[in-house]
């Protein structure tokens, strides 16, 4: 079986396959054989032609749904015409007399065939599957009716779609929907602030207990909370900032924004940006409730566990958790876990998670590399479509591929409001030292302060105390469990200071790396938390 014109069948339709034309030229048919090759160079010097003249405009084919359609027809048929040149360059070039010659002939056109095809065929897979993740994600700009979106054109800048503005800050929320009531409360409120220059980030987090959050006085929502979003009583968890996207759309009426497809989110980001101090120009809403559902097709997450993360429990009825994660360093979680690392609370208060929700969402940024992408996309492509809500438009999504991999590059630095912390008290927020606080994280110090909503009166008889979060209405009604209410904090120990505001500048602005690493000398003397 082995003869010389087997061997050079058998050399120059590997070579025909690896390089479309060669076999059709070596076995003299010329003409065929130079345009195919000819057509291949040609597509090759194209592609890197454009990836070297506009790397830009090449990226931006993965967020537009009518050019990855087409990249899913052009794989297709790419991959159709390489198996029939493979089928051809062998039938050119066999000369076989054997029978044995010829099945084994066959047989490595077989492989061949499959080896050109395969990449083809996940290409039109995988370009479908981003096609429909972002046409069901992200609304045409005039398909998207926002109240607060801004008109910001991404290709005024020409070369640089971010040359006109300095920052993008974008409203992050954790929706957690439960069977068990209706609506979603954003128990996870943060705020990235992205310096769009250099891709430095600051992540800002507020407590979904936060109370009064209050409203500009230029908008029409000022006028049904004149005081901010309250009763007047800052324990009624019914009027903190995690109730606000289901409660306040109820008690408004629905064009009070004008014309919008989210009422709710355009509430959230108005109230949160005055609370801040911040234009939030866009939202992303996460249903928890398939948070796991992501970081499985993630391929899990990696992470620091400095202490005992409770994995259900109830706080109020004094009933412990049955499981907890325990202390070690780089500990790789699937899904599951990674909720419990990110919402588990017996024994623990909201900062404490709130601290923790960082550190995955400073994970999830940093192991979401390109190889788990490509290997787990079709999943990953699945939970996303299923899970995320924004008012990003398509139109700006090749803009914000290009700030993301900016973002990539640059450092990510956090923000954290806590009870008791820096003069921050979840009850009687100080809104103007919070947006002077924010000033000062994000790098504005100089920037002129915007109109701020009044300083809260002193402390009057009957006021919560300090060291105390506001009791949770329904703490009493649910164990702890991911996908319900969480239960009742259990309190903070007593700070002595925490009944006064500081007029010590903010050091809650930290690395967030830093945060979420490995602190050995806790992990050493941790113990699981029981009330009593």
């Amino acid at each position: 079986m082995d003869t010389p014109e087997f061997r050079r069948t058998v050399l120059f339709t590997i070579l025909g396959a690896i390089i479309p034309g060669a076999g059709l030229i070596a076995a003299g048919r010329k003409k065929a054989g130079f345009t195919v090759f000819g057509v291949f160079v040609m597509g090759l010097v194209t592609l890197c032609l454009w990836a070297v003249v506009d790397p830009k405009g090449m990226a931006s084919i993965a967020v537009t749904p009518e050019a990855l359609n087409i990249v899913s027809v052009v794989a297709v048929v790419i991959g159709l015409a390489w198996v029939v040149v493979v089928i051809a360059s062998h039938l050119a070039l066999r000369n076989l007399p054997s029978q044995s010659q010829r099945i084994a002939g066959g047989l490595l056109v077989g492989v061949l065939a499959f080896a050109v095809a395969a990449p083809m065929a996940v290409a039109a897979r995988y370009s479908y599957d981003q096609a429909d993740l972002v046409a069901n994600v992200f609304k045409r700009q005039d398909d998207n009716k926002s109240a607060t979106r801004p008109s910001f054109d991404p290709k005024g800048g020409q070369n640089d779609p971010w040359k006109d503005k300095k920052r993008l800050n974008v409203l992050l929320l954790g929706g957690d929907g439960s069977s068990k009531r209706q609506g979603i409360r954003t128990d996870t409120v943060m705020v990235a602030s992205i310096d769009t220059h250099t891709g430095n980030t600051t992540l800002i987090s507020l407590p979904r207990c936060t109370a009064n959050m209050p409203f500009p006085e230029d908008s029409p929502l000022h006028e049904y909370y004149p005081d901010g979003f309250t009763n007047g009583d800052p324990n009624d968890l019914e009027y903190c900032l995690t109730a606000m996207y289901e409660n306040v759309p109820s008690n408004v009426p629905k064009d009070v924004l004008g014309e919008t497809d989210n009422l709710n989110a355009d509430v959230v980001k108005i109230s949160v940006g005055e609370a801040l101090g911040l234009k939030i120009d866009y939202y992303v809403l996460v249903n928890l409730k398939g948070f796991e559902e992501l970081i499985d097709a993630l391929g899990g997450l990696t992470l620091n566990v400095n202490f005992y993360i409770p994995k259900g429990g109830d706080s109020d009825a004094g009933i412990p958790p049955k499981d907890f994660l325990t202390p070690g360093p780089s500990q790789h979680l699937n899904g599951e876990d990674s909720l419990w690392y990110a919402r588990g609370r017996f024994g623990y208060d909201d900062f404490s998670r709130m601290d923790r929700q960082r550190c995955v969402i400073n994970a999830i940024v940093k192991q979401a590399n390109p190889a788990t992408l490509l290997t787990r996309y079709e999943d990953i492509a699945k939970a996303g479509k299923e899970i995320v809500q924004t008012d990003v438009p398509q139109e700006m999504l090749p803009a914000m591929v290009e700030l993301a991999s900016r973002a990539q590059q640059g450092n990510l630095r956090s923000l954290v409001f806590k009870h008791g912390k820096n003069g921050f008290l979840v009850y009687r927020p100080d809104f103007e030292l919070m947006r002077e606080q924010v000033r000062k994280s994000i790098g504005e110090t100089e920037k002129e302060k915007p109109k701020s909503t009044p300083k809260p009166a002193d402390p009057q008889p009957g006021d919560p105390e300090t060291s105390k979060e506001p009791e949770d209405p329904e703490t009493t009604k649910e164990p702890d469990d991911p996908e319900t209410d969480p239960p009742k904090q259990s309190e903070e120990p007593s700070d002595p200071e925490s009944d006064k505001p500081s007029d010590k500048p903010s050091e809650a602005s930290e690395d967030a790396g830093d945060s979420c690493a490995f602190r050995p000398d806790i992990a050493a003397t941790a113990r699981p938390k029981y009330n009593g």
